[in-house]
């Protein structure tokens, strides 16, 4: 008999919230147990979830998605831009391009096809934000790193699809049959970031003005969530990215609103379940029998990127003179990859018929490391550079 949609929602988030309470005997991110939770409850392992409910709940996913990007934007406040410099932005282009470089090379002189590791590599640069807010938001992190990290990644996917449609516009030429402007197909990304970053503005703009008009907090938190919706809405029906939409739209509402803060602290509390339902069903959806598959193509990338992203956050620091705690930890809370890269994943398939399954596998399988490892690395990270509290930590101050 088949069990009402309901039903698998509360089993998820029942399921979600006990995972959150065994893991805190490991010291481990919540994050971390409730993608084991998924993997171990989804279609792929004990299947008390059919695949069916993981893809119902794919709006979940997406709201879920809006509200990081919203959440991550507010980091985008001229007057902590002002305090910060322009450190954020020549790591974020330093992490994401040495990632990609360094994935290229070592695909290339391991006798990979040229095309093939091209389009591999540039999905090199994408980081995933919301594991990394999360494991933030968990343990309250603050200091150099922390504040360094958050415009960092929201900055990430702006020069990640860039660098990926410099990426394509070479493939597209390399694989031409007929002549190709190089220009337009450049030009291409850059537009579609343009109209992302307009189209959220806009939202922001209308944001600012609507939380003005309605002043309960009940109104104002109704008012937000509809934006959230609409902008998400409207990027996908005119093609744009969602996440830099809604960046966007955030970024404006902090800079123009004097209630920016009272909204945002509103949103914290109405997100949770979102979250963990969101992270849930990201494992759930992951396909663990894929990892055996990868071959010597996974584990270059895997280790490549990481190494990458690590070394470019580095140097990228270093240029910039930045604290010492950002120069060694910074890096190593830069390894999650999730949407972006699967998304990614999925144009290479059209471009690359011939290669486009392997590229997805790889992304797939990367995808599940990245998303176990990557939190627990975020929070040791973290925790090194004197930004979480140990729990020995805790115990002292508490006693």
């Amino acid at each position: 008999m088949e069990l009402d949609l309901f039903i698998y929602l509360g089993l998820a988030l029942i399921l979600a919230l006990l995972s959150s309470k065994m893991i805190k005997k490991f010291h481990l991110p919540n994050v971390t147990a409730y993608l084991i939770m998924g993997l171990i409850s989804g279609p792929y392992m004990l299947k008390l979830l059919p695949h069916e409910s993981i893809v119902a709940f794919e709006p979940i996913s997406e709201i879920a998605l809006g509200f990081i990007a919203f959440s991550i934007g507010s980091e985008f406040k001229l007057s902590y831009l002002k305090k910060v410099g322009k450190a954020p932005m020549v790591i974020a282009l330093f992490e994401a391009l040495t990632a990609v470089v360094l994935v290229d090379l070592a695909l290339i002189l391991t006798g990979h096809d040229l095309s093939f590791s091209l389009m591999l590599g540039a999905i090199a640069a994408a980081t995933a934000p919301a594991a990394t807010l999360m494991v933030v938001r968990q343990y309250k992190a603050d200091g150099p790193v922390t504040k360094t990290l958050m415009p960092v990644v929201a900055i990430d996917d702006a020069i990640a699809l860039i660098l990926f449609g410099i990426s394509l516009a070479v493939v597209k030429t390399l694989d031409a049959t007929a002549e190709i402007s190089l220009f337009m197909t450049l030009l291409k990304p850059v537009l579609e970031i343009t109209s992302a970053l307009l189209l959220g503005a806009i939202m922001g703009f209308i944001l600012t003005l609507m939380t003005r008009w309605f002043t309960g907090r009940g109104n104002r938190l109704s008012v937000t969530i509809a934006m959230v919706a609409l902008t998400l809405g409207l990027s996908k029906y005119f093609g744009l990215s969602e996440l830099l939409s809604c960046m966007a739209m955030s970024a404006f509402f902090v800079n123009a609103s004097s209630i920016s803060e009272d909204v945002f602290a509103q949103i914290d509390l109405f997100t949770p379940p979102i979250f963990m339902m969101f992270f849930f069903t990201s494992g759930a959806d992951l396909n663990i029998r894929l990892l055996p598959s990868v071959g010597i193509v996974g584990v270059i990338y895997i280790v490549t990127r990481v190494i990458g992203k690590i070394s470019g956050a580095t140097l990228g620091a270093v240029l910039c003179r930045c604290e010492e705690p950002v120069k060694k930890y910074l890096g190593f809370t830069l390894i999650p990859q999730a949407g972006v890269a699967i998304g990614l994943a999925t144009v290479a398939l059209s471009v690359l018929p011939e290669y486009g399954q392997t590229i997805k596998v790889v992304i797939l399988a990367g995808t599940v490391i990245y998303e176990l490892v990557g939190p627990v690395t975020t929070k040791i990270a973290l925790t090194k550079a004197g930004e979480i509290e140990s729990p020995k930590e805790k115990e002292f101050s508490v006693a």
